[in-house]
C-alpha cells in the first residue's frame, strides 16, 4: 500500500507528531486502529477515522442517551437512522422531516455558516425522495448591545434568507431569543419539511455486489475540510477559528441537484439503490455509511471525483464538505441513465465506484491503495461510557418564585414588549421568503406556520421551540415544557401534533454535569412525547457549544409537525372582530422564576422552576382541538414567554383590534409564564356552546373591542395602554436595538 501522498506525512510522523489530536481522535482511539490494523495508519486512513470517529459523525457520546428516544407509533414509516424521519399522513402520502445545527460555521461565517445549514438540512430531504416544501428556524444570539452580536445576526439572517429564497423553498416559521450565555456561541438551528408519496421512498443504502457509486452534483472542493471534527470541539478566544472548515454553498446549483434528484426517483426508482447526502465528513460519511448499513463493502477511485481546485489529496477529497453534493447507488448496467439526467442539468455526474461484498473500505489515488480498513470498524466508533452528576446550581435554588417589581406597570409591560426575545421578529423574518410555492396559510408571526398538501383539504402545521432558561433551572421538567408548547403552537391552528424532530444543542459532555441535562433532557422529552403520540423520529446533536469552558444553556430545540384534515378550519392568533369574548384556557399561578420578568428586571435567571402538569397540559390542548374542530374559536394564541399580557397583546396587534379584560387577578400574575394556557376568542353566538365544552377549564375575561384603548383590570390595578403605542414599541425594538 502506497502510505504518503505529496506534502502528507508518514505514518511514522503521523505517529510522532501526534498529528490527531489535533483531528479530533485521542491516544487510545489511535492506539485501537494501530491494534485494529496490525500496522500504523497513514495520512488517509488517519483523517478518515478522524471525521468518521468525531462527535458530529459518530454521536459515539450521545448514542447510550439518544438510544433512550421513544420513536415508533403507528405512524412511522422511517425512524432515526437514515437522512430524514417519514411519517404517514394518509392518502398514500407522508410527511418528511428533520433538524439539523450549524452552530460554530456560523459563529466563524455567519453567512455562509447559516446558508450552508439549509442546503444541508434540504439535501436531507429530498434525498428521502421527498419534495421539500418549508423550512424554518431556531436561533439563540447574545444581546443586541453587543456590536459582534449584530453582525453574527445580520448575517444569519442573510444567510437563511439568500439561500432559501433562491432555491425557491419558503421560510415559514421558527423563533428566535437573545441571551449572554450565547454571546459568543449562537446556535442555529435549521428544520425542512417535505411531502412525498409513500411510494417513492428511499433509504440510503450501499446494496448488491458491482452497483455504481455515482457521484453527482458540485465539485468537490477545499472547503469545509473536517468540519465535522471542527463542529466536534468547543471555541476558545485565545485562537482564531478555522475558517478553512466553513462551507460555501450555492442555491441555485442547490435547486438544479434538488430537482434531478427528485426526476430521478421519480423516473428511475427502479433502478436506484439508495441515495444520501454528502453532508457532515462529506464523500467519506455518505459512502462508508451507505455500505454499512448494507453491511457491504465499497471501493473508490478517488481520482474520478470531480474536483475544482488542483492537487486535492485524498484526505482532502474524502473529508472536504462541499456544498450541493450527493452520493447514489444505482443497479449495475443502468448507470447511464442516471448520468444522462444530470448530465442534461449541467451537473456533474460519475460513476466513481462499486459496491463489494468483502465489508472493506478501499480507497484507490493515482493508481494505488491509499486506504484499506474494515467498514463495519470505520463507521462504529468505540462506545464511551461518560459520567453524569446533577449540576451543583441545582442545589442552590431555592423554591421562592421571583416577585416582580410593579412599581410602574404601564412602563414595565412596554420595558416587556421591547426586549429582543419578545419584540416581534417581523424586521428579521421579511428578508424570507415565505410565500414562494404560494401553499402557505399561516405566514411566520403566528403560534404555528401552516402549509398546504396539494391536491387536497389537508394542511400541515409546524414549529420550533425550547426556552432554555427552563432547563437551565431544571433539565428534565424544562424539556418538558418545551415539547408541550411546541404542541400547543401546533394545536393553536387546529392541528393534531403528529411528530417531532429534535436539535439538541449542549456544552461539552466531557463535563459531567453537561451529560446529566443532556440525559434528563431525553428523559423528559420522552415523558410529554408520548402522551402526545408523537414520536422523536429524527434529529440532531451538538456539543461542545461553549466558549473558555463556559457552556450555552441546555437547548433542546423541539421541531413538531402537525396535521390537520380540513384547512379551512385554521385558525389564527388575531382577534377578529369587536364584540368577541376572551377566555383564558388553564389556571394562571405564580410562576416567574425563568421568567422574561426576572431575566428582565435582575439581569440573570434563578431559583427553582415552577411546576408542569401533564395532566393540565392534556386537558387544554384537547378542549382547544374540539373547539377549533367544531368552529367555536375565533382566535387561539399560545401563552409562553412574557405570561398573559404579552399573549393578549400579541393577538391584539395581530387583528389591529384592541381589548377590554378583567384578570381577577393580582397584577403581577399579567407576566407568570404558568405552562399549559391559551388566550382564545370566541364570537358572540358561540359563546354559550363553547362555555358548555369548557366547562371550568376556561376563564371569560373580557371582550374585543374597538378604537386605540388597552384596558386591562386587576385586583388592585386599572392599567390603560394606547394599543398604537404599545404596537410600536413590539414592532419596531429590533431595528431600533440592531441600528443603535
Amino acid at each position: 500500500m502506497t502510505t504518503v501522498t505529496s506534502n502528507e506525512l508518514t505514518p511514522e510522523q503521523v505517529r510522532d507528531s501526534k498529528i490527531y489530536t489535533q483531528w479530533g481522535l485521542t491516544e487510545a482511539e489511535y492506539d485501537l486502529i494501530v491494534a485494529e490494523l496490525k500496522r500504523l495508519p497513514n495520512y488517509t486512513e488517519t483523517g478518515i477515522f478522524s471525521g468518521m470517529w468525531s462527535e458530529h459523525v459518530s454521536y459515539k457520546k450521545s448514542k447510550p442517551i439518544l438510544r433512550k428516544f421513544w420513536s415508533t407509533n403507528e405512524r412511522v414509516l422511517q425512524g432515526p437512522g437514515e437522512g430524514a424521519g417519514i411519517l404517514d399522513i394518509g392518502d398514500g402520502q407522508a410527511v418528511v422531516f428533520k433538524a439539523e445545527s450549524h452552530n460554530h460555521p456560523s459563529f466563524v461565517e455567519p453567512y455562509e455558516g447559516a446558508a450552508t445549514g439549509v442546503g444541508g438540512i434540504l439535501r436531507d430531504i429530498f434525498s428521502m425522495g421527498a419534495q421539500p416544501i418549508a423550512v424554518l428556524d431556531s436561533l439563540r444570539f447574545g444581546e443586541l448591545d453587543d456590536a459582534h452580536t449584530k453582525h453574527i445576526v445580520d448575517g444569519v439572517i442573510a444567510g437563511i434568507a439568500g439561500y432559501g429564497n433562491a432555491i425557491g423553498i419558503p421560510t415559514v416559521g421558527g423563533e428566535i431569543s437573545f441571551d449572554n450565555v450565547y454571546a459568543g456561541n449562537p446556535l442555529v438551528n435549521v428544520m425542512a419539511v417535505g411531502l412525498m408519496d409513500q411510494a417513492a421512498m428511499q433509504v440510503g443504502q450501499a446494496k448488491g455486489v458491482g452497483n455504481a457509486i455515482i457521484y453527482v452534483g458540485a465539485k468537490t472542493g477545499r472547503d469545509g475540510i473536517n468540519g465535522a471534527s471542527f463542529a466536534s470541539a468547543e471555541f476558545s478566544t485565545e485562537h482564531e477559528s478555522d475558517r478553512s472548515a466553513v462551507q460555501v454553498g450555492d442555491p441555485f446549483l442547490e435547486k438544479l441537484v434538488m430537482d434531478a434528484t427528485l426526476k430521478a426517483v421519480h423516473d428511475h426508482s427502479d433502478i436506484i439503490v439508495g441515495i444520501q447526502d454528502m453532508g457532515a465528513a462529506g464523500l467519506l460519511s455518505s459512502s462508508s455509511e451507505m455500505a454499512a448499513k448494507a453491511g457491504m463493502g465499497i471501493t473508490l477511485n478517488l481520482n474520478k471525483v470531480p474536483q475544482r481546485e488542483t492537487h486535492m489529496t485524498p484526505y482532502e477529497l474524502m473529508l472536504s464538505e462541499s456544498q450541493e453534493r450527493m452520493l447514489l447507488v444505482v443497479k449495475r448496467g443502468e448507470e447511464q441513465a442516471i448520468l444522462d439526467l444530470f448530465h442534461e442539468a449541467d451537473l456533474d455526474a460519475v460513476v466513481i465506484g462499486e459496491v463489494t461484498d468483502n465489508g472493506r473500505y478501499v480507497l484507490s489515488f493515482n493508481d494505488e491503495i491509499v486506504a484499506d480498513v474494515l467498514i463495519d470498524f470505520l463507521t462504529h466508533a468505540p462506545k464511551q461510557d461518560l459520567p453524569m452528576a446533577e449540576p451543583k446550581r441545582l442545589a442552590t435554588f431555592t423554591a421562592d418564585q421571583y416577585q416582580p417589581d410593579l412599581s410602574d406597570v404601564k412602563q414595565t409591560i412596554l420595558d416587556l414588549l421591547a426586549q429582543p426575545t419578545i419584540a416581534s421578529k417581523a424586521s428579521l423574518f421579511r428578508h424570507f421568503d415565505s410565500m414562494v410555492r404560494a401553499d402557505t396559510a399561516i405566514k411566520p408571526g403566528g403560534d404555528a406556520s401552516l402549509v398546504r398538501v396539494r391536491g387536497t383539504k389537508k394542511a400541515l402545521a409546524m414549529t420550533t421551540d425550547v426556552n432554555a432558561r427552563y432547563l437551565y433551572l431544571n433539565p428534565r421538567v424544562g424539556a418538558k415544557m418545551a415539547v408541550a408548547e411546541a404542541a400547543r403552537n401546533i394545536v393553536a391552528t387546529g392541528a393534531l401534533p403528529i411528530g417531532i424532530t429534535d436539535g439538541l444543542n449542549f456544552g461539552s459532555p466531557d463535563n459531567p454535569e453537561v451529560y446529566y441535562e443532556l440525559d434528563q433532557a431525553v428523559a423528559g422529552i420522552n415523558e410529554v412525547a408520548k402522551q402526545l403520540n408523537t414520536p422523536i423520529i429524527s434529529g440532531n446533536v451538538s456539543f461542545y457549544n461553549e466558549t473558555d469552558g463556559q457552556a450555552i444553556y441546555p437547548t433542546p430545540m423541539i421541531g413538531m409537525v402537525g396535521l390537520l384534515d380540513n384547512v379551512d378550519l385554521a385558525t389564527t392568533i388575531g382577534f377578529k372582530q369587536a364584540g368577541d369574548v376572551i377566555y383564558v384556557i388553564g389556571a394562571t399561578q405564580a410562576s416567574f422564576n425563568g421568567s422574561e420578568i426576572q431575566k428582565m428586571q435582575t439581569g440573570t435567571i434563578d431559583g427553582q422552576l415552577f411546576e408542569f402538569d401533564d395532566a393540565a397540559e392534556m386537558a387544554a390542548q384537547t378542549l382547544v382541538r374540539q373547539a377549533i374542530g367544531q368552529q367555536l374559536l375565533a382566535s387561539a394564541h399560545d401563552l409562553a414567554e412574557g405570561g398573559l399580557i404579552v399573549g393578549l397583546l400579541e393577538s391584539s396587534f395581530a387583528g389591529q383590534l384592541s381589548f377590554n379584560v378583567n384578570t381577577n387577578l393580582a397584577t403581577s400574575y399579567l407576566f407568570a409564564e404558568t405552562p399549559s394556557r391559551f388566550v382564545v376568542s370566541v364570537a358572540a353566538d358561540k359563546v354559550a356552546a363553547f362555555e358548555a365544552l369548557a366547562g371550568d377549564l376556561a376563564t371569560r375575561i373580557g371582550d374585543v373591542t374597538t378604537g386605540d384603548d388597552i384596558v386591562v383590570a386587576t385586583t388592585t390595578d386599572e392599567i390603560v395602554l394606547s394599543r398604537q403605542a404599545a404596537q410600536k414599541v413590539y414592532q419596531e425594538s429590533i431595528s431600533w436595538q440592531l441600528q443603535a
